[in-house]
């Protein structure tokens, strides 16, 4: 296989899976905004910092985080390489080089999905029509996933597939927990513990893993459990643990793995042996710094081994984007 045709086949799963966790945060933080009272409301900035793309976003709109703004750059914003629209129509023109390596649905599929979260923005960025757009999204997203689960070949190709969606997904992990647990209710009064939970199933419901969590904790949703469940637990495809054993089973099936592979098992001993629940919140962001120092070096070598093949340089994780 081409280190190109590799590299566009990782990057179409990074910008699929993208496009669903960024439709995702949108709509949790909606919802979330309706049960928390308004003095201890976190507004939209969250949102901001969960995509990394704070520099961009102030460049255009200042300090000021209001929710059509916020909710405009992150859906529909061409001049954000995070936004909705941007990681949708980088996975289509990814899918459209690589059409003799995937099923050919898949191509004609993003571009319908393309035609639709474009035609239909406007639906998006007002509140009654946010949930119905958004879920459709995610929904279509999802079915694309399991499409090339189910139709495409099981073989190199594939497990760069698997490679590309699981760091993003992985990536995501960790910046939802580092964000969301320092802003959703800094310096909790008695008055307002009651409303500490909120802020837990929020960030489970983030990454539809509620029911799950309550299914294998069998505990009330807290702090301690929510930190071990989303960065331990192998047996929950979004936990941070299993994506990196994902990428890990991945490289053991690719020729000249024995780097990335090396680091891909740093990462994952690394957050094995953690005891998130333990953590103060310096720590844990401290903590969270780590696996994202992880993620970049993985992404590295990767890129280094299979699609630097000419020069051998390493290509720098990119925070929110392919550049």
């Amino acid at each position: 296989m081409l280190s190109r045709v590799a590299e566009n086949i990782y990057w179409m799963a990074r910008y699929i899976e993208r496009a669903e966790n960024t439709a995702r945060i949108i709509n949790v933080n909606a919802f979330l905004l309706l049960d928390l009272p308004k003095k201890v409301r976190p507004g939209w900035e969250p949102l901001i910092h969960i995509t990394g793309s704070h520099d961009i976003y102030k460049k255009m709109h200042g300090s000021e985080y209001e929710e059509r703004n916020v909710v405009k750059f992150l859906m529909g914003e061409a001049s954000n390489p995070t936004s909705l629209l941007t990681s949708l129509a980088q996975a289509r023109e990814n899918a459209r080089t690589i059409r003799d390596f995937v099923p050919r649905e898949t191509y004609e599929y993003l571009n319908e999905l393309c035609l639709f979260a474009r035609s239909n923005l406007s639906k998006g960025l007002s509140g009654q029509g946010r949930f119905g757009y958004l879920k459709s999204i995610i929904l279509h997203t999802q079915t694309m996933t399991g499409l090339l689960a189910g139709a495409m070949i099981h073989d190199h190709g594939y497990y760069f597939l698997r490679m590309g969606r699981n760091l993003e997904r992985g990536d995501m992990t960790t910046r939802i927990i580092d964000v969301r647990s320092a802003n959703l209710l800094p310096d909790i009064s008695s008055e307002l513990r009651p409303f500490e939970s909120i802020q837990w199933v929020s960030v489970l419901k983030s990454m539809s893993a509620y029911q799950m969590y309550r299914r294998k904790m069998q505990v009330n949703v807290r702090r301690a459990e929510t930190l071990q469940f989303l960065l331990q637990e192998r047996s929950f495809p979004r936990s941070f643990a299993h994506t990196i054993g994902e990428v890990e089973i991945c490289l053991g099936n690719l020729p000249r793995f024995t780097q990335p592979l090396k680091i891909a098992r740093q990462v994952l001993k690394l957050v094995n042996a953690a005891k998130p629940e333990l953590l103060e919140q310096a720590q844990l962001h401290k903590f969270i710094d780590d696996l994202q120092l992880g993620l970049s070096e993985l992404h590295n070598a990767i890129y280094s081994t299979y699609f630097a093949v000419q020069s051998n340089e390493p290509k720098p994780a990119p925070a929110v984007a392919k550049s």
